[in-house]
């Protein structure tokens, strides 16, 4: 009788690759005791610790796996390694990208918006709030004084959008502005605003909502430096008395020159409340500015709707110039004092030039105490 071969039945295909993936987490499983066994620190990332998302209790078990295998390969076990960590990828569930809420960045410190703002995050708005004048009243000292609020970002440079480059238009001057963050204000200053004719019915047409801000100085102080900065760049101009009289022998004053026009206040000011209501307009005391500059900026901090963050503590006074300084400037840990062409020494004005400018601009500065409801002192 015939033997017939009894032929044992070929294992199922996947039984090794079972058999291997076994042998590898008990080998993980063994190499985990023994580290803890001897006292080295798991390598297990923290965010790791915990079952996935679904709560499946071996997502934890292959990431331990993975984890430790690929700390930890001897020689000889990068293939088991390797068959361990893909399973672990396979069964660790894809962690989607996550954008950061459009709300983010009201979470953010006041304090740190203007930093970040500075790294490009934010958007570029147009101003909610200019410094419109005057020149020579202190402009340049309040924007840098300004600047030190995390929750205002303004242009160093002056754009002159709204007496020269209007026919730019909008788009390219919201490009000159910074990137702000929401709750901050976005602000630039062109001193030569208040006197063009034109700027008040331009900032109306971009907002009438635009807060403006107008810096003014004792006219006749103001039209002496106002000469003073002309002279250091022109030497050889007239002399300020020349330039003061149409006719020295009457005193008639020229009002056609601009050193002299910019101080008649109260003329500017109607053509800007044609525009603005004045409960949109605060007036800064230039004198002010200088003797109690953290009383102006409080002022100025509440009319913007900020918390008064600049105080007495930001500032200190610097003898030689003659001026307030900070003891520490935007993005600086230094003390700050304005450049060198603020301060300069004004040349000696004959005293009878003096009163005949006084006496021209009194009637002036009483209309605009008036307008203003401000007594700003400039004819004791």
């Amino acid at each position: 009788m015939a033997c017939s071969r009894v032929t044992a039945p070929e294992p199922p295909p996947g039984i090794f690759r079972r058999a291997a993936v076994m042998l590898c987490s008990l080998c993980a499983f063994l190499l985990l005791l023994h580290r803890c066994a001897s006292g080295s620190p798991p390598l297990l990332r923290a965010s790791d610790a915990a079952a996935g998302p679904s709560g499946d209790p071996r997502s934890l078990r292959t990431r331990l796996t993975y984890e430790w295998t690929r700390a930890s390969e001897p020689a000889g076990f990068g293939a088991a390694a390797r068959a361990s960590r893909g399973l672990a990828d396979e069964a660790r569930p894809e962690r989607p990208l996550v954008s950061p809420s459009p709300d983010a960045s009201r979470k953010v410190s006041p304090r740190l918006a203007g930093k970040l703002s500075a790294l490009g995050d934010g958007s570029r708005k147009l101003p909610q709030a200019l410094i419109v004048g005057v020149k020579k009243g202190g402009t340049r000292a309040l924007l840098e004084f300004l600047r030190v609020h995390p929750d205002i970002r303004a242009v160093g440079a002056e754009p002159h959008f709204f007496d020269r480059h209007y026919d730019n238009g909008l788009q390219w001057y919201r490009d000159l502005m910074p990137k702000t963050l929401e709750g901050q204000i976005t602000m630039e200053k062109t001193p030569s605003y208040f006197v063009t004719r034109e700027a008040p019915a331009r900032i109306s047409a971009m907002s009438r909502d635009t807060k403006l801000i107008v810096v003014v100085r004792d006219p006749v102080t103001r039209a002496i430096s106002d000469y003073t900065q002309t002279l250091s760049k022109k030497p050889d101009i007239p002399s300020f008395e020349s330039l003061t009289f149409k006719n020295r022998t009457t005193g008639l004053i020229d009002t056609s020159w601009s050193a002299v026009q910019i101080g008649i206040y109260a003329k500017h000011l109607d053509n800007w409340l044609q525009y603005f209501p004045m409960e949109q307009i605060l007036f800064v005391s230039g004198e002010r500015l200088i003797s109690d500059p953290a009383g102006e900026l409080g002022r100025v901090q509440d009319f913007l709707g900020l918390k008064r963050i600049i105080t007495d503590k930001h500032f200190y006074f610097n003898q030689t110039k003659g001026f307030p300084c900070l003891k520490k400037a935007e993005g600086s840990s230094k003390p700050h004092c304005l450049g060198k062409t603020k301060g300069r020494t004004h040349p000696n004005i004959h005293p009878e030039v003096v009163q005949r400018l006084r006496d021209f601009y009194r009637p002036f500065n009483m209309k605009f105490y008036q307008m203003t409801g401000q007594f700003f002192g400039w004819d004791d």
